[in-house]
């Protein structure tokens, strides 16, 4: 799947996204990149010769923002086309896992950490 085709999934899994959740999306910015770096692979505790990410929330999470927190630069969540890719043989795989990839990072946003995303299957 090229790439073209690939931003199209995350638009319509942006779109997706249930409105009690997406309503609460403020000053985010969903980015598709190729590939997570090495750097940042060992800056997570990762081994960058067998671990990769498929996506990264980046930012302060809600529930740890002030009351009287101002704007500035989005948070970000990036999803990883190559990692994706290669994971998923299928289209609708690709989607599936997009899609769940997608609703992990907003859950960061929202505040909840790995185990808690886990435990509700994504």
């Amino acid at each position: 799947m090229d790439r073209s085709r690939f931003e199209d999934l995350v638009r319509d899994a942006i779109d997706g996204l249930p409105a009690e959740f997406a309503s609460h999306l403020e000053n985010v910015a969903v980015i598709v990149e190729d590939e997570p770096g090495p750097e940042l692979l060992r800056s997570l505790g990762l081994d960058p010769r067998r671990d990769t990410l498929f996506g990264l929330y980046q930012g302060v999470p809600l529930d740890e923002r002030g009351d009287n927190s101002s704007t500035g630069p989005p948070d970000t969540i990036r999803l990883y086309y190559r990692p994706l890719r290669r994971a998923c043989r299928t289209p609708e795989r690709l989607r599936l896992e997009i899609r769940k990839t997608l609703i992990h990072e907003v859950a960061h946003y929202f505040g909840m950490r790995d185990d808690e995303i886990e435990r509700l299957g994504y």
